[in-house]
Order: structure tokens, then sequence, then C-alpha cells
């Protein structure tokens, strides 16, 4: 059986790591891997290298980004990850495709799908993120595809709500929690090495991504969090870079400029990797800003978040996260909470609402069952008729 893996971004790729190692040493499967979007950017760190580096065999790249973040340039490099995907998975053929989550080369890979009759399955369909519009593409990724596993129960419902069968709905939990379970993560001394920064007494990671639905200024609100930071002169600070979204140059310009004015408390990486990324998340004292990590899987290692803005309004989350306004003030109130001894008790007490590792496993086992005769023909189930 080929199941092609399709991966856009850094991020996704680290969740999808471990099924795709699952599907590489299964007898009875093939995998293929398809590389797009912000894997591909000299500007977001060329992830690729990083894809084979983990010794996987990538099969198909399609490039997507232009020059231009703007929403046209967003709109026209959904539309050039169409007409890449649809030529390369033609040539593939696989027999299921695979995606995580929500983004517009995502939607672009699977809408593909849909014209070469390709079954999908989807991983954590169901959710919402109410501050950008993957809160729309995410959704239509559901509608187009045929197995979801998604992260929680709730989700679960939200995904049958949409109008899909529920015998085809698995709640597996979170397939990152995978990854963070079989890592061996650095001690501090060899991440400090590998970050090149010695940390402080005390430390976040930092990263955060363009509201995409708020008609707020982006830059504006990235700017907020920055004074904020500067609130805490003691506090030693680790950066992400942004996602390839609207108006996210903008604020990679600023960060770097902050950066370079901020150097001996500070640093900034294009892409931490999996390795680093997770070991960060065990270092730190905190985790600010608006990724989808600071909900999923920070509070596997018991650290705060302060979600800031909407991005993730609508989401599940843990007594760790604090939601903040994407103003000066409020970034500051919720930092000093997630600082206080109270808080981290509060913390380590939590439950994680995206359950526990197995996940990938159980997708897998999942795949290999189910029957593909004439599972591209979609009936809607109507929850009020049952």
């Amino acid at each position: 059986m080929k199941i092609c893996v399709i991966t856009g971004t850094r991020a996704e790729y680290g969740l999808l790591c471990p099924f795709m190692k699952l599907v590489e040493a299964d007898p009875e499967s093939e995998l293929q891997l398809l590389v797009t979007g912000m894997h591909l950017s000299a500007d977001f760190g060329e992830t690729w290298k990083v894809i084979e580096a983990d010794g996987f065999q990538i099969d198909a790249k399609v490039e997507t980004l232009l020059a231009t973040d703007t929403a046209t340039g967003v709109g026209k490099s959904t539309a050039l990850g169409l007409l890449g995907c649809v030529t390369e998975l033609e040539r593939l053929s696989p027999d299921w495709v695979v995606v995580l989550g929500d983004r517009y080369e995502i939607f672009a890979a699977v809408s593909a799908c849909v014209f070469l009759m390709i079954p999908v399955a989807h991983f954590h369909g169901g959710e919402t993120t109410e501050g950008a519009f993957d809160e729309y593409f995410r959704h239509s990724i559901t509608k187009m595809s045929h197995l979801h596993f998604t992260a929680t129960d709730d989700y679960r419902r939200r995904v049958i709500q949409l109008g899909e069968q529920p015998e085809r709905v698995f709640a597996l939990g979170a397939p990152g929690l995978d990854a963070i379970a079989e890592i061996d993560l650095l001690d501090l001394k060899s991440f400090e090495q590998a970050i090149d920064f010695q940390l402080a007494s005390r430390n976040a990671l930092v990263t955060y991504h363009p509201e995409t639905l708020d008609e707020s200024n982006p830059l504006a609100q990235f700017e907020e969090i920055l004074a904020a930071l500067d609130e805490f002169p003691d506090l030693g600070v680790i950066f992400t870079y942004p996602n390839s979204d609207t108006g996210g140059k903008a604020l990679i310009v600023k960060l770097e400029q902050y950066l370079t004015e901020n150097r001996q408390r500070m640093c900034g990486h294009v892409s931490l990797g999996q390795l680093r990324y997770y070991s960060a998340l065990q270092h730190v004292d905190v985790v600010i800003g608006n990724s989808s990590s600071g909900l999923i899987e920070a509070p596997v290692f018991n650290t705060p978040t302060v979600n800031v803005g909407g991005r993730q309004r609508g989401r599940s989350r843990g007594a760790s996260v604090i939601d903040c306004a994407t103003e000066r003030q409020a970034v500051v109130a919720a930092i000093d909470q997630a600082l206080t001894e109270e808080f981290c008790v509060i913390v380590k007490a939590s439950k994680n609402p995206y359950g526990k590792k197995g996940a990938s496993g159980e997708a897998l086992a999942i795949l290999k069952k189910a029957d593909r005769t004439g599972i591209v023909v979609k009936k809607f189930y109507d929850i009020q008729s049952r």
C-alpha cells in the first residue's frame, strides 16, 4: 500500500515524523513523501534538507511560495500548489494521502486529491482557530478527506457535525506527543551549544504568527509583544520565526532588528527543528506567542504558555495556558502570572486535553484495515435525522 505524506512546514513535519517512520518500517506499506511550501524556501531555512538528513527520501517537490506575502501572493501560491500537486500526485499514484492541519498548502494538495479521486486521511481536524484563515482551510480539508484522526473527543464530534460518517472519525490524540516520547532531548549544556546561546536564570520561547483574520496590523500587534518583553530585562528569549502567512515578512524584518538591538539576552532561529524545539520547551520557563505548540506540546513539559491574541481562539487548552490580549500591559501581566511559583504548581497538576502518545501507530493500523472500495463517494451524515 502506497501512503503519500504531504508536508509544507517545519512544525507539521515534526508532528508527522513518527507516523512516517512507522510507515517506512512497515513491510506492507510504502512511504511516499511530497514536500512543498516553506520547506523549499531559503527564507524559511530550506527545511527539506532536514527531512533528508533525517533519512527520508523525498519523492516530489512542489514549489509554491512567491516573493510577496500579500493576500494576492498567498492566493497565487495556493494556485501554484494545486497545479504542482495534481501533476506530482498523478505521477506517484498513491493509495492514500496523509495530511495534517490546516494551512493553505495542504488545502491545495487535498484539492488535487479530489480531482484525482485519491482518498485522504487527515490529522487534527475539527479544531478551531478563529484568528486565522486556517479556520476555513481546516474544515474544507475535512470535507475533502475520507478518514479523520482527531486529537480529542470534542473534535471528533465536531467532524461528525460537519457531516462525516462516525465510523470514519477516530479520536486518537495528538501525533506530536509521539514525537516527544521517542526523542532524546538535549541536556542544558548541549542545548546551549546547539543554539549558540547561553540561557539566563529565566527564559522564554517566543513564536508569533500574523492573525490573518484580524483587521489589526500584525506588525503593530507584534510590536506590543516586543514592548512587553522589554519589561523583563533579565529574561533570556529564544525566538522562532513566523510562518509564511500574509504580513509575515514585515514581522521578520522587525524581529531581526529587535534581535540586533538585544543580542546579549536574545537569539532567533528561522527553524529550530524538532530536537532543538522540544529541548527548548523542556528548558525554558514560559512559552509566549500564538503557536499551537503552546497549547498541545508545551503541557507535556509542564511549561506555562502565554497565548497572545485570537489566532488560537476556540482551540482546546489546559490550565497551563494563560490567554491575553495583544496589548503590552496584558502580555506583561500574563508573563508575570506564568512565572509565579503558584502558577507553576497549577501547571504541574494540569491535564493535557490532547491525550497521550500512540496516535501515529493507531492511525497506521486504521489505514491498513480501511476498505478503499468506493470510499471517495461520500454521503453526508445528518445528525438531526438520527
